[in-house]
């Protein structure tokens, strides 16, 4: 998986990371037991320092999507991750789309065609 961060962005680096990593275990491109690179291997290949790194897997890692293994390193988790309700989540962002302007269909369109390109196995 090649991370791509964008520093001129107002999101913060350790969020992209974050982001980048939950959508790379959703689509398939990141496995269930995986083992990531260390913090200093990102920080090197992203420029940018340790504890930026550190603070999305820590973030990562309290979530239940990667998990530590003192031989092993840093690992994605096995699937499903539990966790609280993302309701109020998904709630928010969808008023937040809804109030910019997208219509009830668009909305139903994206959302259908990115849950379609998540894994195709039941992580139920």
């Amino acid at each position: 998986m090649i991370l791509e961060i964008d520093p001129q962005s107002a999101e913060p680096i350790y969020r992209q990371l974050r982001e980048q990593i939950i959508i790379g275990i959703a689509t398939g491109e990141l496995n269930p037991g995986e083992q990531l690179p260390t913090v200093r291997q990102i920080a090197d290949e992203l420029g940018v320092n340790t504890m930026t790194v550190s603070k999305g897997y820590q973030q990562l890692k309290e979530e239940g999507y990667l998990i530590t293994d003192r031989r092993k390193g840093t690992l994605i988790n096995t699937l499903p991750v539990k966790k609280s309700d993302p309701k109020e989540q998904l709630t928010l962002l969808l008023a937040e789309l809804f109030l910019q302007g997208h219509s009830k269909k668009d909305l139903q369109q994206t959302v259908a065609k990115l849950l379609d390109s998540f894994r195709k196995d039941d992580l139920s």
